[in-house]
């Protein structure tokens, strides 16, 4: 994926008001499959596998012993023993690495096939407000379409005689599909998107839009607010972690987190004012007198939007309350900044 086809400002502008068309092929397809499947990816991921019925997905978390994430990703149930992994590219093999490691504990591990299948797919993200008007012509008619999903849904569509599983989820903060398909399939799949979608305004949209929308909808990227030093708890996808569900990999820690709190949490902030967009690892300090050094930018961007900068990096709890006042140090002057809700930016 490019950067940018024309320019970021014009491709986000497209999938706020229109509708744009991601190459998200780079991403991963981890299948499990068996008797056994569940019970194994809910002793490692940290939301509850047990409450999807066939056909339903979940945003979820591998964690290791600490707490610590070793990926975000989304697990869909795709048959009554099957699941889907969507891991992300940069941990395709560090993520199936670790549950083969995990599996070979397993005691029912006979009853599990888990296979990478990342070279057999590609995969597509058609994102915005009229996406929905256009992503049914992609594909055969047939029983169901896709626009009859509802979020986190996911099912089986007929494209050029093959199957596309196609779900009703995002990373951009709008309405979208992603489309999972043989790899071979994909520019295919790709160039009947854009006829579609043309009419409607789609454009093609690169990895710098995908990264002002996701940051301005406030959704963590693996490798800045989420590492394996850091916890579920930590970044604030709480929410995720199904204590009640029983053990499973860095419970404890969790379990201690969600007791007695965090030291650090992820904060997210707005500029004040005119300044430089902030940028990742910009320092940040307390405001007042007497300032100290708290933290650092994690993401940050000139919001298209909301024309402000936006940013989210960790700092120590005390800090990190919403309409607390910091500064950001850009470009060594220490510039305003307070700490606002996520996400930043809201449909109306």
């Amino acid at each position: 994926m490019p950067v940018s086809y024309t320019s970021i400002m014009e491709e986000h502008r497209a999938v706020r008001t229109a509708a744009g068309v991601f190459d998200v092929s780079h991403m991963g397809e981890i299948r499990a499959r068996g008797a056994a499947a569940c019970e194994f990816l809910n002793g490692v991921l940290t939301n509850d596998l047990r409450k999807l019925p066939p056909g339903r997905g979940q945003y979820t978390l591998l964690c290791n012993e600490r707490g610590g994430v070793v990926d975000d990703l989304y697990a869909f149930r795709i048959g009554a023993e099957e699941f889907l992994l969507v891991p992300n590219a940069s941990r395709i093999e560090a993520d199936t690495l670790w549950l083969e490691g995990r599996l070979a504990a397993f005691a029912g591990r006979g009853g599990l096939e888990l296979k990478n299948v990342s070279d057999e797919f590609g995969a597509l993200a058609v994102q915005g407000p009229k996406a929905a008007g256009f992503i049914d012509s992609c594909f055969q008619p047939g029983p169901g379409a896709p626009t009859s999903l509802r979020k986190n849904e996911v099912g089986r569509f007929q494209f050029a005689g093959q199957d596309v599983l196609v779900s009703r989820t995002g990373y951009t903060g709008e309405d979208g599909f992603e489309l999972v398909a043989p790899a071979q399939m994909t520019e295919a799949l790709w160039n009947k998107a854009l006829e579609a979608g043309r009419p409607f305004g789609l454009k093609p949209a690169g990895l710098g839009a995908r990264d002002t929308l996701r940051t301005e909808a406030g959704f963590p990227l693996y490798g800045h607010e989420l590492t394996e030093n850091t916890t579920p708890l930590e970044a604030g996808l709480g929410f995720f972690v199904a204590l009640e569900k029983g053990d499973f990999m860095g419970r404890s820690v969790l379990a201690r987190q969600k007791i007695n709190g965090t030291a650090k949490k992820l904060a997210a902030f707005k500029m004040i004012g005119r300044s430089a967009p902030p940028r990742p690892n910009y320092p940040l300090w307390s405001a007042g007198e007497n300032p100290e050094r708290i933290g650092e930018v994690t993401s940050g961007t000139q919001s298209p939007s909301l024309g402000v900068g936006i940013g989210m990096g960790y700092a120590p709890a005390e800090f990190a309350g919403a309409n607390t006042a910091i500064g950001v140090e850009i470009r060594g002057q220490r510039m305003p900044a307070l700490i606002v809700p996520r996400p930043f930016y809201r449909k109306n």
